[in-house]
């Protein structure tokens, strides 16, 4: 049914959970796909702030971070998120957590890919698990270095790409009590190992993106007025179709981000007991293959169609559509009016949402 828009009195009056109706797939046609028209200077709703001496706004979050690791290349850890792994390590440090389905065994069990610019951080990450095809090509819009431990199917032809960079069970085992295959993860020294036997380079190698910002930013210090799209809802609460682990995020009106929460609890760092948080949550509509019956899967997000999804920040929700041209194109997003999408600065969660579960969806006002 249609939603009320944001502040909507008579929308508050509907039942407290329903389907977000966002705007149908190609219903708009995003900018970069039509005649090229003159842009309007953007403007900012509020006063900037100054970035502080010795930091520059980050390309994957667009907070300040320190001129010293500016051209530092990012690292995207795979992390296994069953719950025989919780707690997980280090995943609130992460700049963007991609969540999506593993495999279509095993009540389609998610995944959690967590990228991140300040990797000499690292205290703890992990546990680490096997990457998939998809991955790859994500990757390679971060020119990141996939950390993972082995795949082990139909993942060799997308390493063997030029622009594929990638270390795979090199990391420390940490006794927990746990089997095996719970027990890799990222500690400190074991990056600046990798790097140097591997030959990669730690910096921005040819393969960087074309672009400084990964996302389109608002202006540090600016927020982003949703309210303005038609399409604009409330929302408290999104529950997401990942049976597994039933993944939730709900909106802490006290700090302005989006918690999140699997297996019925709150995602709490296993070391800091830092709460797993998000200013941006970006849900895409997104078509898989199979390729096999024992449940492995690609999804199809390289044939640059314009597809639907959702940007949540600050207690609001609206329709977006998105799409990404090549392997290492970035994917971008387009408002309402085919404009890209301006998001607020900070950390961002990113969900990649099986077209035939879409529609099951569930937003809390």
């Amino acid at each position: 049914m249609a939603l009320g828009g944001c502040g909507d009195k008579e929308a508050a009056e509907e039942p407290e959970k329903s389907v977000f109706e966002p705007i149908p797939q190609d219903a708009v046609v995003p900018k970069h796909e039509e005649a090229e028209e003159p842009e309007e200077e953007a403007k900012p709703e509020e006063e900037t702030k100054e970035v502080p001496e010795g930091m520059y706004l980050s390309e994957l979050t667009g907070l300040p971070i320190s001129e010293d690791i500016k051209e530092q290349r990012p690292i995207a850890v795979m992390i296994d998120n069953d719950e025989r792994a919780l707690p997980h390590f280090g995943t609130a440090d992460a700049d963007i957590v991609y969540e999506m389905m593993n495999s279509l065994a095993n009540n389609r069990v998610t995944r959690l890919m967590c990228v991140m610019k300040d990797w000499g951080s690292i205290k703890q990450m992990g546990s680490i698990r096997s990457t998939r095809p998809t991955n790859i090509p994500l990757c390679a819009e971060y020119n990141a270095v996939l950390c993972h431990d082995g795949g082990p199917f139909y993942i060799n032809d997308w390493l063997a790409k030029p622009y594929a960079a990638h270390f795979s069970g090199t990391f420390s085992r940490v006794k927990n009590g746990k089997d095996w295959e719970f027990t890799e993860y990222i500690l400190p020294g074991d990056l600046d190992k990798n790097f140097s036997s591997s030959g990669y380079s730690k910096n921005y190698n040819s393969y960087r993106p074309s672009r400084d910002s990964h996302f389109l930013f608002a202006d540090y210090g600016t927020e982003v007025d949703l309210t303005k799209y038609s399409s604009c809802q409330d929302v408290s609460q999104i529950s997401l179709p990942f049976p597994h682990n039933s993944s939730t995020l709900k909106y802490n009106s006290s700090t302005g981000l989006y918690d999140y929460y699997e297996y019925g609890s709150q995602h709490l760092d296993g070391d800091t007991n830092a709460p797993l948080s998000f200013t941006n949550v970006l849900l895409q509509d997104m078509t898989f293959a199979k390729l096999d019956d024992n449940g492995y899967l690609i999804y199809n997000m390289i044939d640059g169609t314009s597809r639907r999804g959702l940007y949540i920040s600050g207690g609001k929700a609206v329709g977006v559509t998105w799409n990404k041209m090549g392997d290492q194109n970035i994917t971008q997003f387009f408002d309402e009016n085919g404009d890209e999408l301006v998001i607020n600065p900070g950390k961002t969660y990113i969900g990649l949402i099986p077209s035939d579960t879409y529609d099951q969806i569930s937003i809390t006002h």
